[in-house]
């Protein structure tokens, strides 16, 4: 009898212990986050404050530069951590810079781009230089809440790809030697003296639909030898989501 019961105990250990083991053994199941239909900035408009990096102290500006940029994006979230996706797409990228009595000779069939402080002469009062492009951005995205992400923390590392799309001067109010102001308005367009193609290194953070951003372009826009070597960049505030 002693030795049915010792036996039916023994037998009775050994599978609550295997019991114990086969539950370690079984590992749990991660739950599986559906992102389907999140907001996750795929429209991006940005609008920021210009600035030339390497622009001679001849080059006279004034008023407010800025950046205009508008991307559609497709975002895909990394497997392994939801937290994280890389976002591309495509959009259109502008550039305004303002200047004080100067004429940037664009379109002058010179070597090099004429850059002139006319203020002694005749000029106009208002004088802009606007250089449009075609971008495909690229960005590495991390969401902390990405089942909520118009509501969540945000940041992105990333690059911007872009060929130039359109370059051109426009002036208005023309003032002659005499000092006397006409309403006279001119537009000249031309791409020779700009590089084709450009690279820009992009970051931004924020919470929600909100974010700072900032950008650097790597290459020069203006040709090689052409021009003085100047790299623009952009701070400002990017509104996002869809």
């Amino acid at each position: 009898m002693r030795k049915i019961v010792f036996a039916t105990l023994s037998i009775f250990l050994s599978i609550t212990l295997l019991a114990q083991d086969s539950t370690k053994a079984v590992p749990k199941k991660k739950p599986v986050i559906d992102l389907s239909g999140r907001a996750n900035d795929h429209l991006m408009f940005q609008f920021g404050w210009l600035g030339w990096k390497g622009a001679p102290d001849t080059i006279d500006t004034k008023g407010f530069h800025k950046s205009v940029n508008i991307y559609m994006m497709f975002d895909f979230p990394v497997k392994t951590n939801p937290k994280m996706s890389i976002g591309f797409g495509v959009g259109f990228g502008t550039d305004h810079m303002y200047f004080n009595k100067m004429y940037l000779g664009i379109k002058d069939q010179t070597n090099t781009l004429t850059i002139e402080d006319r203020s002694d002469t005749v000029y106009f009062k208002k004088y802009k230089l606007a250089v449009a492009w075609l971008e495909a951005p690229i960005e590495l995205r991390y969401t902390k809440d990405p089942l909520n992400s118009n509501k969540s923390f945000k940041a992105a590392l990333g690059i911007k790809v872009g060929t130039i799309f359109n370059a051109h001067t426009r002036a208005t109010d023309f003032v002659d030697i005499s000092g006397n102001t006409n309403p006279y308005t001119e537009k000249i367009a031309s791409k020779r003296f700009f590089n084709k193609n450009r690279l820009c290194a992009t970051a931004r953070v924020g919470v929600g639909i909100f974010s700072l951003f900032g950008s650097y372009q790597v290459t020069q826009l203006f040709k090689e030898n052409l021009a003085p070597k100047i790299n623009p960049w952009t701070i400002g505030l990017q509104l996002s989501g869809l």
